[in-house]
């Protein structure tokens, strides 16, 4: 019999798999180089806290929004907390759970880091246009769904969530983005 086909899919397959992890790896680190007061995971962390409902801003919740387990979520968290960027609360809603709410230190690191995140992004992704970019984030929200669990990202706008009018930070960002898009 002749496998060929399924060792060249199991070839594509491997191949995809250890360069999705390496680059996300190296994603990781180049990421840490741009934020000044935030990791790039800790960047993540409080940005899942602001897309969830305060209400369902539990430890569990904020684990699957970025993928990884509890304990994970939980050892970040508690390391975020010590910055005075986030408090930790009893839940209202279950006493066995603990709310996380982002503090005014932790919107200001966040605000100071989204500028730095929007030259990242330009930076990293600067060979991609909006086609491919599209494509890409299709096929990462597919393969996420791997085990069924259906996607639940950043699609919505957390900005809500931060108060002050930061017009003149977010233009400035922006006009950077343009210029490192165009060159």
């Amino acid at each position: 019999m002749d496998y060929s086909k399924e060792l060249q899919e199991l070839f594509l397959m491997q191949q995809a798999y250890a360069t999705l992890m390496s680059a996300s790896n190296k994603l990781e680190k180049q990421a840490d180089k741009y934020f000044k007061k935030l990791t790039a995971r800790q960047y993540m962390a409080i940005l899942a806290i602001l897309h969830l409902p305060q209400e369902e801003t539990t430890v569990k919740n904020i684990a699957k929004k970025l993928g990884t387990t509890k304990q994970n979520a939980n050892q970040l968290l508690t390391t975020i907390e010590k910055k005075g960027y986030i408090a930790i609360s009893s839940s209202d809603i279950d006493k066995r759970a603990v709310n996380i709410k982002v503090t005014e230190s932790g919107l200001q690191a966040m605000v100071e880091s989204a500028e730095s995140g929007t030259v990242f992004m330009a930076d990293i992704f600067h060979g991609f246009n909006e086609k491919e970019l599209e494509t890409l984030w299709q096929l990462l929200m597919k393969l996420h769904c791997f085990d069924g669990e259906k996607f639940s990202g950043f699609e919505d706008d957390a900005g809500q969530r931060i108060e002050g009018d930061y017009s003149d930070l977010q233009t400035r960002a922006l006009e950077e983005f343009r210029r490192r898009r165009d060159r």
